[in-house]
């Protein structure tokens, strides 16, 4: 099971992409973790990475690209995956179609003032990079993580000006993949704005478990 999981940032993608990776026995690969890990070792690439996506920008396609290239030749990923954050545009979708024949791209679908309530209330920790939520997932200890006792922060594309730009860079060049996939008949729309529990029961009930 070959899988795109698309939807605006805040949907829940990163989620619901680690739950069913767990369930259906395929690796979640979230170019958005890869991105982070490079921004905290401080790599060249990672440097770059930083200063794009504090200006509210998407990573250029040449450098996405060959990120997911390297990932998808691993053995893990030979009978199946879930691309989360991966394609972006319509460049991106096709550059990927050269790549591999995917089945099927999951639209998680949720309005932006949803979106923007969810981001803005997000938490990271700065040793570990837990996520917490200041109303549906709050620390034992405020502005303590849970899991290592590291201090809780704030990202800058989770405060509002970024959300906000975030979002329009979003529909402006990742929206149209919606049709570009629905133009394929490999699109599937799932309502992300329950809980991730209710959006997986969703999702189960269109990909069964063999």
């Amino acid at each position: 099971m070959k899988l795109i999981f698309l939807g605006p940032p805040g949907a829940g993608k990163g989620t619901l992409a680690a739950l069913v990776a767990g369930l259906y026995k395929i690796p979640h690969i979230s170019t958005g973790e890869i991105f982070r890990a490079a921004i905290r070792e401080k790599t060249a690439l990672g440097v770059k990475v930083q200063a794009i996506i504090d200006a509210g920008q998407l990573v250029s396609d040449d450098i996405t690209i060959e990120l997911v290239r390297e990932r998808l030749a691993k053995s893990d990923a030979v009978n199946g995956f879930i691309l989360d954050g991966f394609p972006r545009t319509i460049p991106q979708a096709e550059a990927l179609a050269s790549i591999v024949n995917v089945d099927a791209a999951v639209n998680f679908d949720i309005d932006d003032n949803d979106v923007t309530a969810r981001l803005s209330g997000r938490r990271v920790c700065k040793n570990c990079s837990q996520n917490y939520h200041i109303d549906y997932m709050k620390p034992k200890v405020e502005g303590k993580c849970d899991k290592c006792g590291g201090d809780l922060f704030i990202r800058e594309d989770d405060k509002i000006e970024a959300i906000t730009k975030r979002l329009e860079v979003y529909r402006a060049q990742t929206a149209p993949l919606i049709n570009h996939y629905r133009d394929l008949s490999k699109l599937v729309d799932i309502d992300a704005k329950p809980d991730s529990g209710v959006v997986l029961e969703s999702f189960q009930k269109i990909f069964p478990l063999a």
